[in-house]
């Protein structure tokens, strides 16, 4: 097959796994659809059980209490078909890659999206409670918290990346010692100031409270560790040979 047939039927295949994945994350949405103000009232749950008695929310925009709930839908339908898009990444990619490029890197994929979501979890059932109970009990004698659905929407987005990212330490550590750039001994030697920094971004992160910056920091150090273990682990397996197989 010629280089002009082969980047073609590259572009073919691409071009299905794209129209896949597409087509999956519309017929969740669909299915989800009628369902979009429940999913924002499941959403704003953290903060609705932390207001007074007969509080609420409010929505300063006309088309927010429409645009809103809608947004939710889609984000809970790319979680729902992550899975899936993410093995239709895999299908393109796996041909190209070596037999020991396929034994480290599709569990560190599926590893990171489980991680992600687990910040994401973490934050909505341990860090929201917490965070909004501390802002609603702050609030000066006779200010009535009703914050509004768009920006509680975007300040709830921003908290999951925070946390979905942040939970990626220790695919970032065995990614790190898997391509040499830095050592297991060298991790463990620089592990005071890992600490001292997870406490930093909890402290950043997190109302000013001792528990909130504990809630975020020892999770942090905790699975910092779990990537030094992983990456011992992993050094220790024996190497593959260096070929390509098909995909199964």
């Amino acid at each position: 097959m010629s280089t002009t047939q082969n980047i073609i039927a590259h572009l073919i295949e691409l071009r299905k796994r794209l129209l896949n994945s597409v087509v999956s994350f519309l017929l969740v949405f669909i299915c989800l659809f009628p369902w979009a103000a429940d999913l924002y009232a499941l959403l704003a749950q953290p903060l609705l059980a932390k207001l007074p008695q007969g509080g609420q929310m409010i929505a300063t925009d006309v088309t927010t209490p429409f645009f809103v709930p809608v947004k939710v839908a889609m984000m809970t339908a790319f979680l729902i078909t992550l899975p899936y898009i993410l093995h239709q990444i895999w299908s393109f990619v796996a041909p190209g890659l070596y037999a020991h490029e396929k034994r480290w890197i599709l569990p560190l994929v599926v590893t990171s999206m489980i991680l992600f979501i687990s910040g994401m979890a973490f934050a909505y059932f341990a860090v929201f409670p917490m965070v909004f109970g501390f802002i609603t009990a702050s609030a000066p004698a006779g200010v009535a918290v009703m914050t509004d659905i768009d920006k509680y929407l975007g300040f709830v987005l921003s908290m999951f990346l925070a946390f979905g990212v942040t939970f990626q330490v220790p695919v970032a550590v065995v990614a790190m010692v898997k391509m040499g750039f830095v050592t297991v001994d060298k991790l463990r030697a620089i592990r005071r100031y890992v600490i001292v920094g997870a406490f930093i971004v909890g402290a950043i992160m997190t109302p000013p409270d001792v528990v909130s910056q504990f809630m975020l920091a020892v999770p942090l150090w905790l699975l910092y560790e779990a990537g030094i273990w992983v990456a011992v682990w992993m050094t220790r397996l024996p190497k593959a040979d260096d070929t390509k197989v098909e995909e199964i």
